[in-house]
């Protein structure tokens, strides 16, 4: 598996991390905030389990590969950790993973680092996040990007760095996200662009001390004895505040002009408020000869330091790409300063999904009279038994989804809660095995991400897809069928395939497999032209369960063999375009064999914003009639290949 983790930049709010956490001491001081994101430049890692050791191929300088080689055992790598350097980063987060999940052994070969260390851009955190990140997909452990920036905080801590809570927000990649401190309480939030953004990250070739700024700094807490600690805390807490909630207006409004603006004015109020807590650092000489250079002011919007600030690195904020290079080459003849380009693009990530669960399983009566199709059981591959909504649960989860909506029936909705909302009682849970005991808090963190919506009238699958308009709002979300199993013989769960097509693409994708065309009356079928040749097809036409002679003569797809056709795999990534086409059918009460379909609205959304599939390295199976549910229960457990177990201790 090919992972890449970026550096991480701070736009605004920087040292406000650490300042927030004194909020455990003096609750008076303000929350901390700040904007982060990702950078264009990273590190690049191929990763596999390894059955006994911790193996980290690492790049030296030269350019050749330095290996350090553990046994994947607690005290080893405490010990690692404990003992700094390099491998005390990547040693601490598996010690970590170690701690708190039943893995074995994992290979990481660094291939690839473009991200300057020691200049303010979270190098280590970078290294940290790939080893939580390589774990947690070599081994299914079905964390989110937050949980993986979680395990790497835990990890980097581990090790003699005391880094600050924001420099594992390049968990999340090159996207701007806002954190909020308070005390030991983190929140984050993702912020979309509707514009890209132009920066340039420049390397001032100067050097700074970074422990004597942050130790003068923190003798302004927590409590302030002067008109400089004073000083420190107004800017770190008020001032940093209104200016974080102002940027992050003229984000989502696309406001480059205003940004750039806000950089100037949070440099200058960085000046004159925090550079008498340490002048020998903070006076920076070599930022301001870059941020006042004339021939480079047609070309910004504004400047500010990076980090620590002093005279370490810079960004600054280009009018358009033009800018943006023209701005470099100056600051590269004139000043001898290197850059690196940061482009933050517009778009969303998928953080939703959807799991129609209301239907009332006519195929399977008279055993859905007595339970819920979605609650039946099955066996997974570690030869546990779990209702199928749960696994379809953790099959959103793997994917990096954070939230998840199941819409219910009203009177069904307390069968779905129980499951996932309300432990078993006392005397229950304490005669069940330590495992099962861990498992059951388990189950109350997945419902934690839960949403319950009633579906109180049953009219189609497009009709189910809309009662979760108001709760998805305006994102792209997976879609995800109730009655569907799927596994997947790589690493990557088959959704988490659909969300790494989408991010490239931001265009409505839904996963397809090959089908033989006696089966194809059972399914929604697509056709189109490759994109991606046998990957990635431009879809130019829906049909929902076409016969066999219609797939002929109107579905064939170029490089599929005679009698075989693209169908509905189950799973969707729909923009929420689809929920204004959706309400225009209800409306008008546009019905297809009595309901509301979703069909005919992809293939509109198709016409409108286009349409993509993506043939999926997985399988699917079907629980919604006795036939397949029967061979689902003998099938399932011998594909289904998560390797997660939650640690009993």
């Amino acid at each position: 598996m090919n992972l890449f983790v970026p550096g991480r930049i701070c736009l605004f709010g920087e040292h406000s991390d650490w300042a927030g956490g004194y909020r455990r001491i003096n609750a008076d001081i303000e929350k901390g905030y700040t904007i982060i994101t990702g950078t264009n430049q990273g590190i690049y890692a191929d990763v596999k389990q390894h059955p006994s050791r911790f193996i980290f191929h690492a790049l030296n300088e030269s350019g050749a590969l330095d290996t350090y080689d553990l046994p994947m055992e607690s005290d080893a790598l405490l010990e690692a950790a404990e003992g700094g350097g390099f491998i005390s980063y990547a040693a601490g987060v598996a010690y970590q993973v170690l701690t708190h999940y039943r893995v074995r052994g994992i290979e990481i070969t660094n291939t690839k680092t473009d991200l300057p260390v020691k200049k303010g851009l979270s190098s280590s955190a970078a290294v940290c996040v790939l080893t939580a990140r390589a774990f947690n997909r070599v081994y299914d452990l079905k964390l989110t990007v937050r949980g993986e920036m979680e395990l790497a905080y835990l990890g980097e801590i581990t090790t003699p760095s005391r880094c600050g809570r924001m420099d594992q927000g390049c968990a999340y990649g090159n996207r701007p996200i806002l954190m909020v401190y308070d005390g030991d309480r983190l929140d984050v939030q993702e912020l979309s662009v509707p514009h890209s953004l132009y920066y340039i990250i420049v390397d001032l070739k100067a050097s700074k001390d970074t422990k004597e700024i942050l130790n003068r700094l923190n003798h302004c807490y927590p409590f302030a004895d002067d008109d400089i600690q004073r000083a420190v805390q107004e800017y770190l807490g008020p001032i940093n505040r209104d200016i974080v909630k102002q940027a992050i207006a003229a984000l989502r409004q696309g406001d480059a002009q205003e940004l750039g603006r806000l950089m100037t004015e949070a440099q200058t109020e960085f000046d004159r408020a925090m550079q008498p807590a340490c002048p020998s650092q903070l006076n920076a000489p070599m930022l301001h000869r870059l941020l006042q250079h004339a021939p480079l002011q047609p070309f910004l919007y504004g400047g500010k330091g990076v980090g620590s600030q002093g005279d370490g690195t810079a960004q600054l904020l280009a009018k358009d790409q033009a800018s943006q290079l023209a701005a470099m080459a100056i600051i590269e003849q004139d000043l001898g300063m290197s850059c690196l380009d940061l482009i933050i693009h517009s778009g969303h990530r998928v953080r939703k999904a959807v799991i129609p669960a209301a239907g009332f399983g006519t195929r399977l009566f008279p055993a859905t009279k007595a339970l819920k199709k979605e609650l039946f059981p099955i066996i997974d591959g570690q030869g546990r038994a779990k209702p199928v909504i749960l696994a379809i649960v953790e099959e959103a989860l793997s994917a990096g989804i954070e939230e998840v909506c199941i819409i219910v029936q009203s009177e069904d909705r307390e069968l779905f809660e129980e499951i996932f909302c309300s432990p078993p009682p006392i005397e229950n849970f304490n005669k069940l095995s330590r495992e099962n005991q861990a498992y059951s808090r388990y189950l109350m963190e997945v419902g934690n991400r839960i949403t319950f919506l009633s579906q109180d009238t049953q009219e189609g699958f497009g009709h189910a897809v809309y009662c979760a308009r108001n709760w998805v709002q305006n994102e792209p979300f997976l879609l995800l069928l109730g009655d569907h199993l799927y596994t997947s013989p790589s690493p990557q769960s088959c959704a988490r395939q659909l969300l790494d097509v989408y991010e490239e693409s931001g265009c409505s994708i839904l996963a397809v497999e090959e089908t033989p065309a006696d089966q194809v009356h059972q399914f929604g079928c697509v056709t189109g032209a490759w994109k991606r040749h046998g990957n990635i097809l431009n879809i130019s036409e829906f049909a929902e369960k076409p016969t066999a002679n219609y797939a002929r003569e109107h579905l064939a797809v170029e490089g599929l063999p005679t009698d075989r056709f693209l169908t509905v795999f189950g799973q969707y990534i729909l923009n929420p375009r689809i929920f204004t086409l959706l309400e225009e059918n209800i409306q008008r009460n546009m019905r297809e064999r009595g309901e509301f379909q979703l069909t005919s609205c992809l293939d509109r959304l198709r016409q409108e914003e286009g349409f993509q599939a993506c043939r999926i390295r997985g399988q699917r199976f079907d629980i919604g009639n006795p036939q397949a549910y029967q061979q689902t229960l003998q099938d399932f457990a011998t594909h289904d290949l998560s390797k997660t177990e939650i640690n009993p201790t």
